[in-house]
Order: structure tokens, then sequence, then C-alpha cells
């Protein structure tokens, strides 16, 4: 583990999994709730977890860098369900891939539970993990000028669900009408690091 000051009030804190940040992040939110942690920001990313607003970031670096990282700990009950059509346009690059049908692409995807591992490229978009390292896709050669919402995407070891159309060169194998960004909602992001989620196929 490594902490790096950024600024005066802020540090990043880099760990050696994706794994490892979760359970930093999940450590460092719990700290925050019991009262044992004053910052204003904990941000999760791949494999760095970034804190803002610290009254003492040396203090903090050098308690985190001489403990190890703690386990995460057990996950939230509820699970958020998204119903999702396998009709992507990918779907069948990803199957050849996968060396399988895109049924088979569909019937795994919709069976694993999936973990908000952090947020990020566009508000509400979540980098979901939970598929096994062997269904690990490239991105596209070339990227899309314009994804649809509501676009499932696989990426490297990440599933994501598009939440507004933008550009993106992930590989698109399925839709869904979940709202992943409402303003007017309280959270307005739907998924949070964190949360678990399962994709629901619809019929």
């Amino acid at each position: 583990m490594r902490a790096l000051p950024v600024g005066d009030t802020a540090l990043l804190v880099e760990v050696s999994s994706g794994e490892e940040a979760q359970a930093l992040h999940a450590e460092l939110v719990r700290r925050r709730a019991e009262g044992s942690l004053s910052v204003r920001e904990i941000v999760p990313a791949a494999r760095t977890v970034l804190l803002d607003g610290l009254t003492d970031p040396a203090r903090l670096a050098a308690e985190l860098t001489a403990a190890e990282v703690p386990p995460a700990p057990p996950r939230a009950r509820d699970v958020i369900e998204l119903r999702v059509r396998y009709d992507g346009p990918d779907l069948a690059d990803v199957a050849a891939h996968w060396g399988v049908s895109p049924r088979e692409v569909a019937r795994v995807h919709a069976g694993t539970e999936f973990t908000v591992a952090f947020c990020g490229f566009a508000p509400g978009f979540g980098y979901l993990t939970g598929l096994p390292t062997r269904y690990d896709v490239p991105r596209r050669a070339t990227p899309r000028t314009a994804v649809p919402a509501g676009s499932v995407g696989l990426a490297g070891p990440y599933t994501g669900v598009y939440p507004r159309s933008s550009p993106g060169g992930w590989q698109l194998i399925g839709t869904t009408d979940a709202v992943l960004w409402d303003h007017a909602r309280v959270p307005a992001a739907l998924l949070s690091p964190g949360t678990r989620v399962r994709f629901v196929e619809a019929p």
C-alpha cells in the first residue's frame, strides 16, 4: 500500500488490486460512519482510494501504510435487479470470444451477482465486478461515437450500463430501461460503490 499526498488536505491511497481497493473503501466508509475518521470525500477507483478534506493527511498516511488492508465486510443484503434484454450488437462477438453461444452469454451474465467497485466516466455509471477472469473481453478496436442510454456493456473485467447516450468502446450485449441517474431522485445515482446488482433477463 502506498499513500500519496494530494494538495494540503487529500490523500491518494494505492493498493495492488481491485479487491483491495473495494475492501479499503468499505473500511474507510465504516470508520467515517462510526466517527473515527473525519473526511469529506472517499472516492474509490480501480486500485486507488482518494480521501479529501482531511485535517492531518500525513498522520493517516502513516497509519494506513503501517497496516494491512482489512478484509471486506459482509455485503449488504439488498440487491438491485436490472431487467435486461440480451440484444446488444456485440453479443455474437462476445460469444465468440468466450467460445460459447449467445444464449450462454446471457445465461452466465444473468446468473452472476455483481458488485459496484467504483463509479465514474459519466454520472450514474458504475464499474461492476463479478464475472470470473476467463470472461474478460477487450474494448472495441474502434469506439462508437454514440452508445444509446441503457446499453449494457463489457470491457476487461467490468460490466457497466450507460446512463445516457455517449461515445464508448465497450462490447454491448444488452439493453435496460432502468434509470441510472435521475437528478430529481435522492440519491440521484441508482448505483454506488458496494451496491450488489443482478441482471434479470427480460422475456
